[in-house]
């Protein structure tokens, strides 16, 4: 093109683009910020202090600005991707199914902790309550996490029934905690006889000596199933999708910054993962009645 039908040109491409903007037409945008949160399996300022190491990573990893905010509780986080209101979501396996369901099967699960494919959760009782077994929760007051927890109430009803028991007859009373330490405490204080969480939460607990087993303890441990993973919007670019999937698997125990993120998020390492490896808890959220 010749310089003098260069302005002409110009003229054209900036008139087109108002009236792309007019009409509503969508104008490629090079995304600057990157959202994330996390479902609020324990309080704010642990969630805080735990994904602080990781959206540093992130940032320096992709090359732009990673914004975390909290919320307020797990349908929160399933909505908020749904929606687009944030990009990259940590979920419980379950509100990953959730999330899948309300979507139309639009969220892509990119990444899993080792330990998420063989994830198990803990009952826990004071010691000298006598329950020893899941049949001896009969008549007792039982305590879950967050009614979309995974490790802190799927799972652990799903065994429930199998051991043939249905909390919401043979329990006295069924209470709801909200987030995994909550669930610690209400059966330390005696609120609840015994109480279901994630295992990785209780050995944390055990490790940073914040519980005194001598008084409140494990009394079943489940079986194994998947569990939590990194899920993004399947409206997200896939060369965006490609470099933080790169991002997360590249963490390594062998660096400091490796080690600080994994480490906060009690995982050796991060493999990939699929959404087909979440199909038992949804077969599992259909039997216990919480998906209808």
């Amino acid at each position: 093109m010749s310089i003098l039908h260069r302005p002409r040109a110009l003229a054209l491409c900036a008139v087109a683009f108002v009236i792309a903007l007019c009409s509503g037409a969508p104008v490629a945008q090079a995304q600057s910020v990157l959202r994330v949160t996390t479902i609020p399996e324990e309080a704010a300022t642990e969630q805080v202090r735990k994904f602080g190491p990781i959206v540093r990573y992130l940032e320096r990893a992709l090359g732009m600005k990673v914004e975390f905010t909290p919320v307020n509780d797990y349908p929160a986080a399933v909505e908020a991707l749904v929606n687009r209101q944030v990009d990259l979501v940590w979920f419980g396996g379950f509100t990953h199914v959730q999330a899948q369901l309300r979507s139309g099967g639009r969220i892509i699960p990119i990444a899993q902790r080792e330990e998420d494919a063989q994830f198990r959760s803990v009952f826990i009782a004071q010691t000298g309550s006598g329950i020893k077994s899941l049949a001896d929760l009969k008549g007792r007051q039982v305590s879950f996490g967050s009614q979309s927890s995974t490790s802190g109430h799927l799972m652990p009803r799903n065994f429930i029934l199998e051991a043939g028991l249905d909390p919401e007859r043979d329990f006295k009373r069924i209470a709801y905690s909200g987030a995994h330490d909550a669930t610690i405490a209400s059966v330390v204080s005696g609120r609840v006889d015994a109480a279901a969480l994630d295992i990785t939460v209780w050995r944390r607990f055990i490790e940073q000596k914040k519980i005194d087993t001598s008084r409140v303890d494990v009394f079943y441990t489940t079986p194994p199933f998947f569990n939590y993973n990194w899920s993004v919007h399947a409206d997200m670019p896939a060369a965006l999708r490609e470099r933080i999937t790169k991002a997360l698997l590249a963490l390594s125990m062998d660096t400091p910054e490796g080690k600080e993120v994994l480490t906060l998020n009690r995982a050796t390492r991060y493999i990939p993962t699929r959404a087909e490896n979440y199909k038992g808890l949804e077969t599992a959220g259909r039997s216990a009645g919480l998906i209808k």
